[in-house]
Protein backbone atom coordinates (compact mmCIF):
# COMPACT_ATOMS: atom_id res chain seq x y z
CA UNK A 1 0.00 0.00 0.00
CA UNK A 2 0.78 3.44 -0.50
CA UNK A 3 0.09 6.50 1.07
CA UNK A 4 -0.04 9.73 -0.32
CA UNK A 5 -0.48 13.18 1.46
CA UNK A 6 -2.46 15.83 -0.75
CA UNK A 7 -2.28 19.38 0.63
CA UNK A 8 -3.52 22.87 -0.98
CA UNK A 9 -0.07 24.96 -1.26
CA UNK A 10 3.73 24.63 -0.71
CA UNK A 11 5.40 24.97 2.78
CA UNK A 12 6.88 28.20 2.57
CA UNK A 13 8.72 27.45 6.51
CA UNK A 14 11.98 25.96 5.85
CA UNK A 15 12.42 24.76 9.18
CA UNK A 16 9.08 22.86 9.03
CA UNK A 17 9.99 21.15 5.59
CA UNK A 18 12.70 20.02 7.17
CA UNK A 19 11.44 18.19 9.98
CA UNK A 20 8.65 16.75 7.33
CA UNK A 21 11.60 15.70 5.80
CA UNK A 22 13.24 14.22 8.25
CA UNK A 23 9.95 12.16 9.11
CA UNK A 24 9.19 11.23 5.53
CA UNK A 25 12.83 9.98 5.57
CA UNK A 26 12.22 7.32 8.39
CA UNK A 27 8.64 6.13 7.33
CA UNK A 28 10.44 4.90 3.59
CA UNK A 29 11.87 2.68 5.84
CA UNK A 30 8.04 0.83 6.31
CA UNK A 31 6.08 1.83 3.20
CA UNK A 32 6.11 4.59 0.76
CA UNK A 33 4.63 7.83 1.30
CA UNK A 34 4.21 10.79 -0.68
CA UNK A 35 3.36 14.49 -0.32
CA UNK A 36 1.52 15.88 -3.55
CA UNK A 37 1.18 19.59 -4.09
CA UNK A 38 -1.74 20.90 -5.46
CA UNK A 39 -1.07 25.07 -6.16
CA UNK A 40 -3.14 27.32 -4.78
CA UNK A 41 -5.06 29.18 -6.05
CA UNK A 42 -4.09 32.68 -6.91
CA UNK A 43 -6.17 36.11 -7.29
CA UNK A 44 -8.65 35.14 -4.81
CA UNK A 45 -9.83 38.52 -3.35
CA UNK A 46 -12.74 38.59 -5.90
CA UNK A 47 -13.81 35.18 -4.98
CA UNK A 48 -16.33 33.96 -2.40
CA UNK A 49 -14.92 31.51 0.32
CA UNK A 50 -17.75 29.06 -1.76
CA UNK A 51 -15.55 29.96 -5.47
CA UNK A 52 -12.55 28.74 -3.77
CA UNK A 53 -13.68 25.90 -2.34
CA UNK A 54 -15.20 25.17 -5.48
CA UNK A 55 -11.99 25.43 -7.59
CA UNK A 56 -10.22 23.51 -4.87
CA UNK A 57 -12.18 20.80 -4.76
CA UNK A 58 -11.97 20.51 -8.90
CA UNK A 59 -8.17 19.81 -8.20
CA UNK A 60 -8.42 17.37 -6.02
CA UNK A 61 -11.22 15.22 -7.65
CA UNK A 62 -9.41 15.66 -10.79
CA UNK A 63 -6.20 13.68 -8.42
CA UNK A 64 -7.99 11.29 -7.08
CA UNK A 65 -8.25 7.57 -8.65
CA UNK A 66 -10.39 5.01 -8.63
CA UNK A 67 -9.93 2.54 -5.79
CA UNK A 68 -8.41 5.00 -4.06
CA UNK A 69 -9.60 5.28 -0.16
CA UNK A 70 -9.95 9.13 0.60
CA UNK A 71 -9.63 10.50 4.04
CA UNK A 72 -10.25 14.16 4.63
CA UNK A 73 -8.36 15.92 7.29
CA UNK A 74 -10.90 17.79 8.59
CA UNK A 75 -11.76 19.65 11.84
CA UNK A 76 -14.95 17.73 12.32
CA UNK A 77 -13.76 14.19 11.25
CA UNK A 78 -13.40 11.51 14.13
CA UNK A 79 -10.51 12.34 16.89
CA UNK A 80 -8.40 9.34 17.05
CA UNK A 81 -5.69 8.56 19.46
CA UNK A 82 -2.52 7.30 18.26
CA UNK A 83 -3.04 3.77 18.92
CA UNK A 84 -6.43 3.60 17.09
CA UNK A 85 -4.61 5.39 14.30
CA UNK A 86 -2.36 2.65 13.79
CA UNK A 87 -5.06 0.16 14.21
CA UNK A 88 -7.21 1.78 11.25
CA UNK A 89 -3.90 2.27 9.11
CA UNK A 90 -3.19 -1.70 9.83
CA UNK A 91 -7.12 -2.36 8.88
CA UNK A 92 -6.50 -0.58 5.83
CA UNK A 93 -3.20 -2.09 4.77
CA UNK A 94 -5.03 -5.61 5.44
CA UNK A 95 -8.15 -4.53 2.88
CA UNK A 96 -5.89 -4.43 0.14
CA UNK A 97 -6.36 -1.15 -0.77
CA UNK A 98 -3.40 0.00 -3.12
CA UNK A 99 -3.23 4.13 -2.29
CA UNK A 100 -4.44 5.65 1.08
CA UNK A 101 -5.25 9.03 0.27
CA UNK A 102 -5.17 11.67 2.64
CA UNK A 103 -6.03 15.33 1.64
CA UNK A 104 -5.64 18.47 3.39
CA UNK A 105 -7.87 20.93 1.53
CA UNK A 106 -7.63 25.03 1.29
CA UNK A 107 -8.41 27.55 4.44
CA UNK A 108 -11.77 27.22 4.32
CA UNK A 109 -12.38 23.64 4.14
CA UNK A 110 -13.83 21.27 2.11
CA UNK A 111 -16.40 22.03 -1.20
CA UNK A 112 -19.36 19.50 -0.55
CA UNK A 113 -18.59 17.47 -4.01
CA UNK A 114 -15.24 16.50 -1.96
CA UNK A 115 -16.64 15.46 1.12
CA UNK A 116 -18.92 13.51 -0.81
CA UNK A 117 -15.98 11.44 -2.52
CA UNK A 118 -14.42 11.31 0.66
CA UNK A 119 -14.69 7.84 2.31
CA UNK A 120 -14.17 9.29 6.13
CA UNK A 121 -12.79 12.26 7.67
CA UNK A 122 -10.39 12.64 10.83
CA UNK A 123 -8.97 15.54 12.68
CA UNK A 124 -5.64 16.08 14.50
CA UNK A 125 -7.17 17.95 16.85
CA UNK A 126 -9.85 20.61 18.55
CA UNK A 127 -7.09 23.08 18.14
CA UNK A 128 -6.52 25.06 15.00
CA UNK A 129 -3.03 24.67 13.15
CA UNK A 130 -1.96 26.07 10.18
CA UNK A 131 -1.80 24.10 6.93
CA UNK A 132 1.92 23.68 7.08
CA UNK A 133 2.07 22.78 10.55
CA UNK A 134 -0.56 20.34 9.67
CA UNK A 135 1.23 18.30 7.42
CA UNK A 136 4.45 18.10 9.74
CA UNK A 137 1.84 16.76 12.70
CA UNK A 138 0.47 13.85 10.21
CA UNK A 139 3.40 12.77 8.93
CA UNK A 140 4.89 12.47 12.64
CA UNK A 141 1.56 10.77 13.58
CA UNK A 142 2.05 8.33 10.40
CA UNK A 143 5.44 7.66 11.78
CA UNK A 144 3.67 6.84 15.63
CA UNK A 145 1.61 4.95 14.04
CA UNK A 146 3.84 2.55 11.74
CA UNK A 147 6.44 2.42 15.06
CA UNK A 148 3.24 1.21 16.88
CA UNK A 149 2.55 -1.47 14.66
CA UNK A 150 5.96 -2.44 14.46
CA UNK A 151 6.57 -2.37 18.31
CA UNK A 152 9.22 -0.55 18.46
CA UNK A 153 9.70 1.92 21.38
CA UNK A 154 8.92 5.45 19.95
CA UNK A 155 5.36 5.77 21.42
CA UNK A 156 5.01 5.74 25.12
CA UNK A 157 1.33 4.56 26.72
Amino acid sequence: MKITLLVVGKTTDRHIAALTQEYLQRLSHYLPVDIDVIPELRQTKALSHDDQKQREARQILTYIKPGDRVILLDEHGEEPRSIQFAQQLQKHMASGVKRLLFVVGGPYGFDPTVYERADHRMSLSRLTFSHQMVRLFFIEQLYRAMTILNNEPYHHE
